[in-house]
């Protein structure tokens, strides 16, 4: 049977801290979005995907539709045209029209 101290707890708090990614949502004329985030749902053009960190390393197009980001703060919806989504090294990168 595992018994929880203090200091496991702190470990587990750090762990969370870790769960989230890099997300950056950028325009031709602006940066939409830059920072952390739990969660990322695009539109993509075969169908939505969601990426949650450590996600395979992905390049893909997107169709028109919402970008979702959830973060610590909640979720945060950006309408795009279309684009590019590219997901490596934990980091989210949509390039959106």
């Amino acid at each position: 049977m595992a018994t929880w101290s203090k200091s496991s707890d702190a470990r587990t708090t750090d762990n969370d801290a870790r769960m989230t990614m890099r997300v950056e949502i950028i325009t031709p004329d602006k940066e939409l979005f830059k920072g952390e985030a739990k969660s990322v749902t695009v539109p993509g053009v075969d169908g939505s995907m969601g990426f949650l960190n450590n996600h395979a390393p992905l390049i893909t197009v997107l169709k028109a539709g919402d970008v979702k980001v959830k973060t610590e703060k909640g979720e945060e919806v950006f309408p795009v045209k279309g684009g590019v989504v590219e997901v490596m090294n934990n980091t989210v990168l949509v390039l959106a029209e």
